[in-house]
């Protein structure tokens, strides 16, 4: 006898859905990356900061939050910084696949809603395209253990559809499914993160392809965040502002 599932309902539809679909969708988004010099440039530069907090902090690993079939976090690992790149997912026949498609590097069965990963154990963290099935009521959970496991100063980086209005998916490569797709604006991701307690380093939105291999339904949004550094203590003199370069008082700018 199966024991129930504890989780909320649609991690459960999410995890079933993707090992429907695993062997089907690894050869469909193969070459998707190869199509996208933007996104490859943001993967990029993100990779290099989390290089330095790793370099920093003795040799921090970056976590593929929701990695699918692997193909972002061996694209990751391929860049030569060298990371220690790892991808964390819902579904087995997903990792299934990453794990044959990338056997050097480690995949684990996991929920971004409880990572089980210790407090300020990564360098960096890679939401790309996975929380956009999490629900609303759900992310501010997914930003709180998301700041928990990132060390101080460390990276968040996160893709998703831009929009406002859930997508229903109920067929896909053949296959029955059930996938909400959440579409959001950049500003409430930036809105959210912030409440969790990071602080945002850029958003960028880019309009929707329509041509290629790969078209697309809504424009793309992507925020970069990190988890803030301690601060010092004030030195003498320094109560109620700080020094500029010049050695004069300057005003605390406010949080935007």
């Amino acid at each position: 006898m199966t024991a129930p599932d504890p989780s909320p309902g649609f991690l459960h539809t999410t995890r079933t859905s993707y090992d429907a679909i695993a062997e089907g969708y690894a050869s469909w988004t193969r070459d998707e990356l190869a199509s996208k010099p933007l996104e490859r440039g943001l993967l990029t530069a993100f990779a290099e900061l989390v290089a330095r907090v790793a370099e920093d902090g003795g040799g921090l690993p970056l976590a593929d939050v929701g990695c699918g079939t692997g193909r972002v976090t061996g694209f990751l690992h391929g860049l030569g910084l060298g990371l220690d790149v790892f991808g964390i997912d819902l579904a087995p026949q997903m990792l299934a696949v990453a794990r044959k498609d990338h056997p050097g590097l480690r995949f684990e069965e996991g929920s971004m809603l409880a990572l089980g990963l210790p407090d300020a154990s990564l360098g960096g963290l890679l939401a790309w395209y996975s929380t956009i099935h999490v629900p609303d009521g759900e992310l501010p959970r997914a930003f709180a253990e998301f700041r928990r496991v990132l060390a101080p100063g460390a990276y968040v980086q996160l893709g998703f559809q831009v929009g406002d209005e859930p997508f229903r998916l109920t067929e896909a490569l053949g296959q029955e499914v059930s996938l909400d797709f959440h579409r959001r604006q950049p500003e409430r991701v930036a809105e959210l993160l912030r409440d969790a307690g990071l602080e945002v380093v850029s958003r960028v939105w880019r309009e929707r392809e329509t041509d290629g291999p790969f078209p697309e339904r809504t424009p793309q949004g992507f925020v970069l965040a990190r988890r803030p550094t301690a601060r010092r203590p004030s030195a003498p003199g320094e109560q109620g502002g700080v020094l500029s370069a010049s050695g004069g008082p300057r005003a605390r700018s406010r949080r935007r």
